[in-house]
């Protein structure tokens, strides 16, 4: 162990005591695999391989700060415009890595509910199933929630709530004079009950919000931190520096 290694516990409680507001919700642009892979010289599968290992470790962390809800934007709608095989080594991750959650330790100790959220009519029929599994065997836990956004766009999941809404109007089951705020909330990812996001943390050095949940995050005004490791490199600090950020923000409000 070096000299590094024996202060970032240090510096980590120093990040803990300048903070007295924890973000229920944190949404997480998973930014910057490919070019993790591409520095470390191996191939783009195991830089995304790297990125699914970090995102399991960040359930941890969630559990030690007490946060309640977790979003990762792990596939977009343009994702599929990528190399066909990079996809498919994408959907294969996923579906092992839905598969696994029936049998960790760590999801059934801490009661970690985990929900999809995007258009699955997009995605292959295993991963469908897998996904579904494990939404299945996790649907009453209540610890936290780990919401895994798959061929997802924010304007997609907004024209989705849409259709549905103008389809209950069609069949008299809803009167346009009744549409409101909650209505389409409520029509949103599926109807499932996610909250306002708190904090977005972008990794990877980009300093954009990519269409991510517009209507929980940028409806709600969220606190945003942009960071420059890349996701497969994030650390704990990082994690606390971001909410260090949604803390400031949250005490200037109350003046």
């Amino acid at each position: 162990m070096n000299f590094r290694d024996l202060l970032v516990p240090l510096y980590e409680r120093h990040l803990l005591m300048q903070f007295t507001h924890i973000p229920a919700h944190i949404a997480i642009i998973q930014d910057g695999n490919r070019r993790f892979a591409k520095e470390m010289g191996i191939d783009t599968a195991k830089g995304h391989r790297a990125g699914a290992d970090k995102t399991e470790e960040m359930l941890d962390w969630a559990h030690d700060l007490g946060i309640r809800y977790i979003t990762i934007y792990s596939f977009s709608t343009e994702n599929f415009n990528r190399a066909e095989d990079e996809v498919q080594d994408l959907f294969r991750l996923f579906r092992e890595k839905f598969i696994r959650i029936i049998s960790d330790e760590r999801v059934h100790r801490y009661r970690i509910r985990i929900q999809m959220v995007g258009d699955r009519s997009l995605l292959p029929g295993d991963l469908r199933s897998a996904i579904e599994t494990a939404e299945e065997a996790t649907k009453n836990y209540d610890g936290f929630t780990l919401n895994v956004a798959l061929a997802y766009g924010g304007r997609n999941e907004i024209v989705l709530a849409a259709r549905e809404i103008v389809a209950a109007v069609r069949e008299g089951k809803i009167a346009p004079s009744a549409i409101d705020v909650q209505m389409v909330e409520s029509h949103l990812h599926e109807g499932k009950d996610i909250p306002p996001v708190d904090l977005i943390i972008r990794t990877g050095n980009e300093y954009r919000t990519s269409n991510f949940l517009p209507w929980l995050a940028n409806g709600h005004e969220s606190a945003v931190y942009f960071c420059a490791p890349y996701w497969p490199l994030f650390r704990k600090i990082d994690l606390l520096r971001a909410i260090r950020i949604y803390d400031q923000r949250m005490r200037a409000k109350a003046h």
